[in-house]
């Protein structure tokens, strides 16, 4: 491909940079590109543990919420996939993750503004954005920015490199072989769950022999999906978090971490069904072990395996010691390193760990105001829990595809919550309704 200049140039191809991809794709006057450094489209590969599924709506997709319209939306996929009624009468709970997984791959075959295998090496400003890939120099006159993330390990468990520990992101190519082995998952979000559940759900010589499950939290919790709670994943929740003190933001996330964070129901019932039919049915009482409440503090090679310390958080009496033959680490992502902006780094707004974004989410910069870097899934403690969860991801992209061509269109009706103090003196409701 010969050197060009873009009106919008995307840094990642996940689900941020697609939605706005697909979002930008109509408007031949933004012309746009998303440069990917990976060979191929993936989507947490090594997760797709069969039978899990998306804790959000079908509708959540990369387009519907903004344009129901777009031909990249997951509906228009089950159609052109001809499979759509048989989607229907399936009567899925919640939409299998690895549907969703190819639904994503098959709106990058869609889309002709996506390139693979070629990685942004730095971004510079002369006038216009410099871009530089392992491949060539690009010009564009805006930047987004798909914050990827990395998997963590917590200090406990860094600096080993055995096969016989590994990070949940590599569950699918690495949880083999591990009939009759002891395994410990640690971390009590969902993947930990489905993990775990995957585990004690194997048959026979592909089960373990003693599968246990660590979590901080006081037990395993689920997730808060109830309607009120779910405004915290509203577009004028959203709006009004980004206007709230760093502290009160803070506080509010560390709160409802579980309304994005907890487990599904279904997943608990079933690994509490699978836990009553080996504790009693299949008579195998010591398969599994559930602690919660507990701090790994050490890990230490005790021949050809594992000795976890752990501290219970309720009873300071002094750590246990746990062997096992392997770790499964479920502890989560921590958002990238951002290297390839070191050039423009003393010209960028930064607090705390994050790029200070704008109501469009458009870095605070010393640069000209029609030049601009988008940031996406990189400023929860800005924009709330809703920034790196698929349920603004439309809306998010919409509100950059309007900032770059100078529209302000009508939100959707806010929430039947009213967060702000809004209310006249003799306690009348006021505001937009």
């Amino acid at each position: 491909m010969t050197d060009k200049h873009f009106g919008v140039l995307g840094i990642g191809a996940g689900p941020a940079n697609l939605s706005l991809a697909a979002l930008l794709y109509p408007h031949r006057d933004l012309p746009s590109l998303f440069l990917d450094r990976k060979e191929a489209f993936g989507w947490h590969d090594g997760q797709q543990i069969p039978s899990t599924s998306l804790q959000v709506s079908m509708l959540k997709d990369l387009v519907s919420l903004a344009d129901p319209t777009s031909k990249f939306s997951f509906l228009n996929y089950l159609h052109d996939q001809g499979r759509i009624y048989h989607f229907i009468n399936a009567q899925f709970d919640a939409v299998p993750r690895q549907e969703f997984r190819n639904y994503l791959e098959w709106a990058t075959w869609r889309m002709k503004n996506i390139v693979f295998g070629e990685e942004v090496r730095s971004v510079d400003f002369d006038g216009v954005f410099k871009v530089r890939t392992d491949e060539r120099v690009l010009t564009a006159d805006n930047i987004s920015l798909g914050v990827g993330s990395r998997p963590w390990i917590p200090p406990a468990g860094q600096g080993w490199h055995a096969p016989s520990q590994f990070h949940v992101c590599d569950f699918v190519d690495k949880a083999v072989d591990l009939g009759g082995k002891r395994v410990v998952v640690v971390g009590g979000g969902q993947s930990g769950a489905e993990a775990f559940l995957d585990l004690i759900s194997r048959q026979g010589g592909e089960l373990p022999s003693r599968v246990s499950w660590f979590s901080r939290r006081s037990n395993f919790l689920p997730i808060d999906d109830s309607p009120f709670t779910n405004d915290f994943y509203m577009p004028s929740y959203s709006e009004y978090f980004y206007g709230l003190e760093r502290a009160t933001r803070e506080r509010i996330n560390q709160e409802n971490v579980l309304s994005s964070d907890g487990i599904s129901e279904s997943t608990l019932r079933a690994i509490y069904q699978q836990t009553y039919h080996h504790r009693f049915i299949a008579r195998s009482p010591g398969l599994i072990r559930l602690y919660p409440n507990r701090e790994i503090t050490g890990v230490a090679q005790a021949g050809a395996g594992w000795e976890l310390t752990v501290v219970n958080k309720d009873r300071p009496d002094g750590p246990q010691h746990v062997t096992t033959d392997v770790i499964v680490w479920s502890t989560g992502f921590r958002t990238g390193l951002l290297e390839l902006l070191a050039p423009l780094a003393d010209r960028l707004d930064w607090d705390d760990g994050e790029y200070q974004v704008d109501r469009d989410y458009a870095v605070r910069w010393d640069g000209p105001e029609d030049h601009n870097i988008f940031i996406q899934n990189g400023t929860p403690a800005q924009r709330g829990l809703a920034d790196k969860n698929l349920s603004l991801l439309a809306w998010r992209s919409q509100r950059i595809v309007d900032r770059l061509r100078g529209v302000q269109r009508e939100e959707q009706l806010s929430s039947f919550v009213e967060w702000a103090n809004e209310g006249s003196e003799d306690g009348e409701l006021q505001g937009r309704v």
